[in-house]
Parts: structure tokens; sequence; C-alpha cells
């Protein structure tokens, strides 16, 4: 039948499973948006472009469904680029439907006419331009294919407004979505890498959030009980197993590493890492990190592997898989069991370990206010946030005990992901409490997305760790460079700035508090109030975060006591 190409997206979406959309309509994606209207497919009207990345990548993180974000040309293109980085880095796939001018006009200059093919092809897994509305259907096709095979990641469709007007003969009853590989491990080196197990005296495994996007938290944590193996999660991963599991080791790293995951890891002496990238967050400085240990390394994509140090074995494999695959291989070898004193200790090495959080002095540190979060929040909470001394904090202290209920911008460490996110996360999730931790400064990124949260009666509960400081900037302007400038902000607490009345002319509600018991009574009125709900809690200016840069030499900045 004869239909727009306008027409045909919108179904060939809604074939491909889309159920919701975050987007911003103007004059150069209108011929979506008229097909959108009747589209059983809720949309929702953000304030800012980068926030529809946001919204829509948190969606995905939240319940591994792709949501659709769409807007404009020009300016409003160009504002998806940090969603397109943020999404891509931690391989999130996100359909991104974006106006374009009249092909005819693209030599032209034309009024919001911009290059989306070349400004967004770094951060993205592919930008499509149809030329011609029959180049449509088979385009989307492979849009949808690229978003899931492999590593997954965003795409672009840069559309021009004559192609989306333009008619094409189209059934959708004929389509069908293209079926998506899947990546199986060499048996061989499957073989190997027990062999190397076997060899080994103090193992640890490393889950990554390639695990988590697998949806293979369980059977990895099957293997790690089968032979005894402490697991140490990536941020991506955080959740992947309960924080009270005997094996779980927490997280290493320089910065949201903590004590009991880098002293698991420095102790090991064989490291299987699945799904993770080897940031350098993670890894801190690479000859502490690699030291003595053998690596072996499985990732779904195969430049992944050996991008920041040779693995002494690398398999390219689904994490899924290549975890049955382990399973297989270590039953018919006869794998050991590692149970030693070190796996036994492990739980109560742990607690001796873990920081301090209850502190009684005020003003709060930062580090009361996650002691009160991990009190009133259930194991159903999902959280998110974005970048900064509050993000680095969130990932040292927060307790979160199942998959996909943290939300972090991961690889890009973007302010202003921590709103939008959270709002998205509600939408996939309307029954779940979703609550956003970040900063006095961050706060302001994207603070006008909880007048979205508001006027879609989705509330979300937004704490501000307040500081009065670009916290992580000073710290490391201080410790790295001997100076300080540019990074206090007296008026975010002197009452200069009132994000109280910011939350109140967004339709929202909140209130400023000041110590422990007043936070734990906050937060039980958020919980309670149905409205979105910002918490403003004012801590200790100057507290620095634990940090080093190497695993060995993380240094404590917390008082004693």
């Amino acid at each position: 039948m004869k239909m727009t190409a306008a027409d045909a997206v919108v179904r060939i979406m809604v074939k491909e499973g889309i159920t919701d959309a975050f987007g911003i309509p103007g004059a150069g994606i209108n011929p979506v948006y008229k097909y959108l209207e009747t589209a059983p497919i809720a949309h929702y009207g953000m304030r800012h472009e980068e926030a529809c990345m946001h919204a829509a990548d948190s969606y995905f993180r939240a319940s591994h469904k792709i949501a659709l974000a769409i807007c404009t040309a020009g300016p409003g293109a160009t504002n998806f680029v940090t969603g397109l980085y943020t999404a891509n880095i931690d391989s999130i796939p996100v359909l991104a439907i974006v106006g374009q001018a009249n092909t005819w006009q693209l030599t032209m200059d034309p009024f919001q006419c911009v290059d989306m093919v070349n400004i967004a092809a770094t951060v993205s897994k592919k930008v499509f331009r149809p030329m011609k509305a029959d180049e449509v259907p088979e385009m989307m096709r492979e849009a949808f294919y690229l978003m899931r095979e492999g590593k997954p990641g965003p795409v672009v469709i840069d559309f021009p407004l004559d192609v989306q007007c333009a008619e094409l003969e189209f059934d959708i009853d004929a389509y069908e979505p293209k079926a998506v590989p899947q990546v199986k491990p060499d048996l061989a080196q499957i073989d190997e890498a027990v062999k190397m197990l076997s060899e080994a005296e103090n193992p640890v495994i490393i889950m990554g959030g390639g695990v988590i996007l697998s949806e293979a938290q369980d059977k990895l944590v099957k293997f790690a009980e089968e032979y005894q193996i402490p697991i140490i999660t990536t941020y991506m991963a955080k959740g992947g197993l309960p924080e009270d599991h005997p094996l779980n080791a927490g997280h290493a790293g320089i910065q949201v590493g903590q004590p009991i995951g880098n002293e698991v890891f420095l102790g090991s002496d064989l490291v299987l890492g699945i799904g993770c990238r080897f940031s350098d967050r993670h890894t801190g400085g690479l000859p502490v990190y690699r030291g003595e240990r053998k690596f072996i390394h499985i990732d779904i994509e195969k430049k992944q592997i050996g991008k920041v140090f040779e693995p002494d074995l690398g398999i390219v494999s689904d994490a899924g898989l290549a975890i049955d695959a382990l399973a297989e291989a270590a039953k018919k070898f006869g794998l050991k069991n590692f149970s030693n004193d070190r796996v036994k200790n492990l739980p109560a090495r742990k607690a001796e370990l873990a920081r301090k959080t209850d502190y009684e002095q005020l003003p709060m540190l930062p580090h009361r206010v996650f002691n009160e979060i991990n009190k009133c929040f259930d194991d159903e909470t999902m959280f998110t946030t974005g970048c900064g001394i509050v993000q680095i904090w969130s990932g040292q202290l927060q307790k979160v005990n199942k998959p996909m209920h943290y939300l972090p911008s991961g690889g890009a460490g973007t302010l202003g992901f921590d709103i939008p996110a959270a709002f998205g996360a509600k939408v996939a999730h309307p029954e779940r409490t979703c609550v956003t931790v970040l900063g006095d400064f961050g706060f302001t990124f994207m603070v006008e997305e909880i007048a979205v949260a508001a006027a879609f009666n989705k509330p979300i509960i937004v704490i501000i760790v307040n500081n009065a400081y670009l916290g992580l900037i000073r710290q490391n302007q201080k410790g790295a460079y001997g100076f300080e400038y540019a990074v206090s902000m007296p008026y975010n607490q002197d009452g200069t700035m009132d994000y109280i009345k910011v939350a109140e002319g967004f339709g929202c509600a909140g209130e400023r508090v000041f110590n422990p018991e007043e936070l734990d009574a906050a937060i039980e009125r958020a919980k309670a109030s149905g409205k979105t709900y910002i918490i403003d809690a004012i801590c200790l200016k100057e507290q620095l975060c634990d940090m080093g840069g190497t695993l060995a030499n993380v240094k404590s900045f917390a008082p004693a006591e």
C-alpha cells in the first residue's frame, strides 16, 4: 500500500517493539509526529533535547527495551550528541531520530541544516540519512539490527524533510525484524580458559556491564558458587549480585573502587574478566593492575580485547554463552574448588574494610547521606547518578542488591544525565521508586526535567548532596596541581540559591535538611508525597573523597570518627 516514509517509520517502530518515546517536536520532524499521534507509542515531551537521549538511554538500562529519542533539525539534533556519547560508551541501544532539511537543500546552508552524519559518526554505531523514501524500510531494519548486534549502542536516523513526506509502496505485514546472530565462544579457547583456572590458586572473576546486558548475572554467580571464586563487580555491573553474598568482593578501582575489591584483586593470581572494558578508573596504573597475574578477557566485541592491554587469553563471545560453555568445560575437566581461608573469610574481611558512613557530626558528612539512603530505600528502588564527587561517593557507598537498579553514566561521566535518566527509568517501571543522587552543581544541569516528571505524574525523588563546591574539580586542582580556583559556590548553601523554590516553581515539592534525623523524615515524606520531591541535604563543604593513582595507594580522606 502507498504511505509516506514518516508513516512507514512509525509502523516499523511499533513492529520492532517500541512503546515509549522521549522527544520535542519541531518543524523539521513534524511529519513523523503526525503518525506518532495515533500510534501505540507513549510520547513524553522533554524540556531539552539532550534529556530526550538520557531518558531513552536509562529506560533501556532499567528494562532492556529500546526507546525512541526524537527531535527536530539543527541545534535540536546537535543537542543529542552528548546523549549519544553517553549511551555509546556504555553500550546502550537508543533509536535517535532527528529532523533534517530537504535533500535538495543540503549543500545550501539552509535554516537548521547541520551535517549530523559526520557529527554523530564517532558517538553512535551508525548514522543513516535516507535520500529516497523507498530506502526507509531496509534502513530501519538495519538500524534495529545494529542497535542489538554485538556491542549494543545507539543509531541515528537523520531524516530529510522531503523524504519524510515522500510516498513509497510498503506492506508492514511483510516486514520482519532482522535476526541477531548469537556470538558463540570458540570451545577450544574455553577449554584453555578452564586449564588456566585450574593452574591458579587465587582466581577472581570480574563481572562487567556486558554480563548485565546479556542478563547472565545469575549464571555467573552460580558458576562462582560452584567453584568458590570471588566476584568483583565493575561500576556498570553494580547490583549484579546481592551485597551480602559471601562471594561479593565489591568494586575494584581508583575512584568508585572499594577497599575489599582492591585487596581481593591485588591478592589474585588470575583474573577472569567477562563483559568488562578494563577502563582507566577501574585499573588505575597498569603496572600495578597487571602485576604478575594472568588475565582471561571475554567480550562480545573483538576490538575490545587488547584495547587497554593484551590479555593472556582473549575470547570473543556473548557473556551468557561463554559462561554456559565455561560451566560445561569446568565440569568436563573437573575444575577444582577454590575454597580457602581467603574465600571463607571474605564476608568478615569485607565488613572490616567497609567505609564508615554513620558519622554524627554537623554539618553532615556526605557519607551520612548515603547511610540514610541505604537505610530508607528498599531493594526495588532504582537509582541514577551522573558525574562528580557525589557520583564517586554513590559508587563507593551505596548498597544495591539487584541488577538494572543502579543506572549511572559510566564511561562518559555526564553531568545532567541523572534527572532525565531517573524519569526514563520511572517510565520503564512506574511501580518502582526512582531516586537520583547528585551534587548541588549537577542539579542545575538538567533541572528543568523535574517539570516533565511533574507534568506526566511520574514522580521521582531528587537528593542533592549539597557541599557548595565543584568538589571533584577542587580535589583534582589541589591534589594534582596545588591550586584552587573557580570551584567554590557558597551561594548554594547561604540562601542565595533556593532549590526548593525552583522545585515548587516546576510543580514539585521539596525541603532543605541539615541533619540525619531530618533526612530520614524527609525521605519518608518524599516517598509518601506522590510528587516529584527534591531534598537539599546541606553537607560539609570541603570533604574529599577516597581515591588514588593505583589500586595499591588509594588514600582515605574520611575522618576516623
